[in-house]
């Protein structure tokens, strides 16, 4: 006879669930965008196709292989219990996605430099375990050789956010 097991089962979310959000999400992009695209004409016109006529269908392959996919997920959530992450895996993850998501908010208010700066210190120091001054050392030296590159010897400007920090630069 065999012992039953006794290893408990992984908690974390579904990877039926997560296929079936991801499919709902898209399907309704698909849809939306099949019709935005009608609105603008996706019809064949005197001329050739129309402003919508390449996006409408894209939209609709979009959504119906969406759709396929929704409805295969949410017939199989009875018997799935396959983990799509566990809570370790998934705290790894946003370690990495919140700050990233909070850099490109950054950007937006005191520009490409500043934030690049800050994000590459502060993932040093707190998922990486340097110390502060090495850090920013890095993070500073970093943001000088592209704001070199860019500004001063491409002369193409990157963004400085709605604060400028950089401003007195006069760049």
């Amino acid at each position: 006879m065999s012992e039953p097991s006794t290893t408990a089962p992984a908690e974390g979310v579904r990877t039926t669930t997560v296929e079936a959000v991801v499919a709902a999400i898209l399907l309704a992009l698909g849809l939306v965008t099949a019709t935005e695209s009608w609105r603008l004409g996706a019809r064949w016109t005197d001329d050739g196709p129309g402003a919508g006529y390449f996006p409408f269908y894209i939209a609709v392959v979009m959504s119906l292989a969406s759709a396929g996919i929704l409805v295969k997920a949410l017939r199989q959530r009875s018997g799935d219990t396959e983990v799509f992450v566990d809570r370790r895996s998934l705290k790894q993850v946003l370690q990495v996605l919140v700050p990233a998501a909070l850099y490109v908010l950054a950007v937006q208010f005191i520009g490409i430099y500043v934030a690049s700066a800050l994000y590459i210190a502060l993932f040093m120091v707190l998922l990486g375990r340097f110390d502060w001054p090495r850090s920013l050392g890095v993070g500073l030296g970093v943001c000088v050789v592209f704001f070199l590159m860019f500004e001063v010897w491409f002369k193409v400007p990157l963004f400085k956010g709605a604060l400028n920090p950089t401003g007195f630069l006069g760049y």
